[in-house]
């Protein structure tokens, strides 16, 4: 099957401008675009921690395998409850993993632990401390006590054979991987990991450890990328500064497009900057390049790029340190996340209180960096923290989390709720 061509997707969007184009459109254009690796390898459970599962895993027993008590106590016969207080005789003890042989009648109990197998007969469990006057030979259950019923897991209540337990698409958690030993899953198919390479562009930038030119800066950006693509889980090749060069920006294309499936760039798609990078974009494959209604973060390029048969996407990020971050998190994140077989992609929002009135102009969707906290009557708010330009990289350690300033929204008078999205765990 012959993949898309950017056209045939941006033909399909009503109003389409790249000059001024919104983040929920450019996010549909890249989710459409982009295509899940093909790959699979299987790993044991211990390995397969945050890798994306690449089937359904069905359970092939119940979960629990047996009704059991919830709760220590005494499993008793339902019909025995009433409006009375009861007195029954203890007939023996079931432990977890050693039941009780035999049944349970009418007047008799069977003292039970957490876990253990309800006895035949018995459907209901009265916790210890809900008893009076328990001895090894009787107990008195006080009248209202339990329901009957109460404190007994049923078979298959967590989870019932033949039911699909985690679903394809799914970033493996360790609830995940202690859900999977449940079943006795040793080993589960995941998607191969995600290769991406990723290079600054100028021959202003100077790596760690070189001098530092006059006029020239340490290139962050790399290392910002790099601790953002592993926290997502991918394979990182670290290409360095390529200057602003055609000779050595196509060779650094073409190394990146044949060894990776991604390729991230920051730097050298804004207006008024050397447009070698520009050129090697288009020169080598299907790229756009797009004013995105959004800030900080307005350039940025999209497309995939070929060399030597082998094809990787390509994410022209801008060059200022906040944009680079604000553009990978809401725009080619999701789309990496994609490329990785995750189901759903998109970040999730909260809802906060703003601390301060903050100034916004509809037509475009604003991240203001801030600081998430709670409030004096225990509610989420949120503050911003200072100056927002695109190049205080300082700001971006001082938050915690970003808020979202949608398209159509104007401004926000302090105590108006915002969106936001967390940082903890992405960057």
């Amino acid at each position: 099957m012959t993949a898309p061509a950017l056209s045939d997707i941006v033909s399909c969007l009503s109003g389409y401008d790249p000059n001024a184009l919104p983040v929920a459109q450019a996010q549909q254009i890249m989710r459409d675009f982009v295509t899940p690796v093909a790959a699979i390898e299987k790993l044991a459970i211990r390995a397969a921690l945050d890798r994306i599962l690449a089937t359904d895993i069905v359970s092939s027993i119940d979960v629990p395998a047996h009704d059991n008590s919830a709760m220590d106590g005494f499993a008793v016969v339902g019909d025995d409850l009433s409006d009375a207080d009861l007195t029954l005789k203890v007939i023996g003890t079931a432990y977890a993993g050693r039941g009780f042989e035999g049944s349970v009648g009418r007047g008799e109990c069977v003292r039970i632990m957490t876990g253990a197998v309800m006895p035949d007969g018995c459907d209901t469990v009265v916790p210890q401390e809900f008893t009076r006057n328990a001895s090894e030979n009787g107990v008195t259950i006080p009248a209202g006590a339990v329901r009957r019923g109460d404190n007994r897991r049923l078979r298959g209540e967590d989870l019932a054979m033949g039911k699909p337990a985690l679903l394809q698409g799914k970033m493996l958690r360790p609830a995940d991987i202690g859900l999977l030993a449940s079943l006795g899953v040793a080993e589960v198919p995941v998607w191969r990991r995600l290769r991406v390479g990723f290079f600054s562009t100028g021959d202003e930038l100077r790596s760690i450890g070189e001098p530092l030119d006059e006029g020239c800066v340490y290139d962050s950006n790399r290392y910002t990328i790099f601790g953002m693509l592993r926290r997502l889980g991918c394979d990182v090749i670290d290409m360095g500064v390529v200057r602003d060069d055609p000779a050595e920006l196509e060779a650094a294309f073409r190394s990146a497009c044949e060894n990776a499936d991604a390729i991230i760039t920051s730097g050298g798609v804004s207006v008024g900057e050397a447009d070698y990078t520009k050129q090697m974009m288009a020169k080598l494959g299907d790229t756009t390049f797009w004013k995105i209604a959004m800030r900080p973060g307005r350039p940025m390029a999209f497309g995939r790029i070929q060399s030597n048969g082998k094809s990787a996407y390509l994410f022209g990020l801008p060059g200022n340190p906040v944009a680079v971050m604000v553009t990978f998190l809401f725009l080619a994140r999701p789309a990496l996340l994609r490329m990785m077989g995750v189901e759903e992609p998109a970040l999730p929002l909260l809802k906060a209180k703003s601390e301060t009135a903050i100034r916004k102009k509809p037509g475009r969707t604003e991240y203001q960096r801030g600081v998430l906290s709670a409030g004096a009557d225990g509610m989420p708010q949120v503050r911003i923290t200072g100056a927002q330009g695109s190049g205080i990289l300082r700001s971006m350690s001082e938050a915690n989390c970003m808020v979202v300033l949608n398209h159509a929204q104007g401004n926000i008078a302090a105590g108006d709720p915002v969106d936001v999205a967390l940082f903890d765990g992405l960057i």
